[in-house]
């Protein structure tokens, strides 16, 4: 397994790595606040923490659906995590020109599930020297993400994170199928389980879900090995502006480290062999 930094934190190595925070960025009072928090709860556990925020949310179901805050504001934002609490951080691009503004800030690069495919996308990313971390489309088979990685390395990454974040299943829903996870893990990446957006159920005029099953889905990921876990969290989930129905409360946080870390303890080596 290639392990690799993503600024002060380590992916691929023995410790879980986190990727989490708010969906989007909807001010710097209540990033902070989120970023703090897992901060100092993945600490406390000795894991590797990237704080995770959406600078613009480009694929929402409705017109009226917020897409973030105003040019530059956001990145400002994510900026201003990174410099005050000291942590690495990540964010979504949806188009190439994103990619150079959002690379001078973060850390890593995430290409959105419906834009896995996306050739010039994956290759601007690349080019950064940035970690790059690719949800997998909704519609490709986890082998399918053998040709992601193929583009990406064509164009000289170096740090590629592969994230499982549910299949179309039919119409409004996703299902996660833990074979993918092993599939994937077998390129030679960190594999990265989405415990959030895997509970939705998209379309309509927004995509709900089921919260209710992010920790058995985040304990049957952590059981099969992968090398990092992905949240969503908000201090108030049912205000937040975009994905308030998967969104995990922040005071939960805490809680789905530990259950992860058990599993993981409980599996011995056999969690990172």
């Amino acid at each position: 397994m290639k392990r690799f930094p993503i600024g002060g934190a380590e992916a691929g190595g023995p410790r879980l790595l986190v990727i989490a925070g708010p969906c989007v960025i909807e001010g710097a009072a209540m990033c902070l606040e989120v970023a703090s928090h897992l901060k100092a709860a993945c600490a406390a556990r000795g894991v590797p923490f990237v704080f995770k925020a959406s600078v613009r949310k480009a694929n929402r179901s409705s017109v009226r659906g917020f897409e973030g805050l105003a040019d530059g504001e956001a990145l400002a934002i994510l900026k201003q995590v990174k410099a005050q609490l000291g942590v690495p951080v990540i964010t979504d691009v949806h188009e190439e020109r994103e990619v150079g503004p959002a690379a001078e800030v973060a850390d890593a690069l995430q290409i959105p599930a419906f834009l896995s495919r996306q050739t010039g996308l994956l290759q601007a990313a690349a080019r950064r020297g940035r970690a790059v971390n690719v949800k997998k489309g909704q519609f490709l088979a986890p082998d399918d993400m053998a040709r992601v990685v193929e583009k990406l390395s064509a164009a000289g990454c170096e740090k590629i994170l592969l994230t499982e974040r549910g299949t179309t299943f039919g119409y409004h829903d996703l299902v996660v199928d833990m074979r993918g996870l092993v599939v994937m893990r077998e390129l030679g990446w960190p594999t990265v389980f989405d415990a959030t957006h895997s509970l939705q159920r998209p379309g309509g005029e927004e995509s709900g879900g089921e919260r209710r099953f992010a920790f058995p889905l985040m304990r049957a990921a952590v059981a099969c090995g992968v090398d990092g876990l992905f949240f969503e969290t908000h201090p108030d989930p049912a205000r937040a502006r975009s994905d308030a129905a998967t969104q995990l409360p922040l005071e939960q946080a805490e809680a789905l480290l530990d259950e992860a870390l058990r599993v993981r303890e409980a599996l011995g080596a056999r969690a990172h062999a």
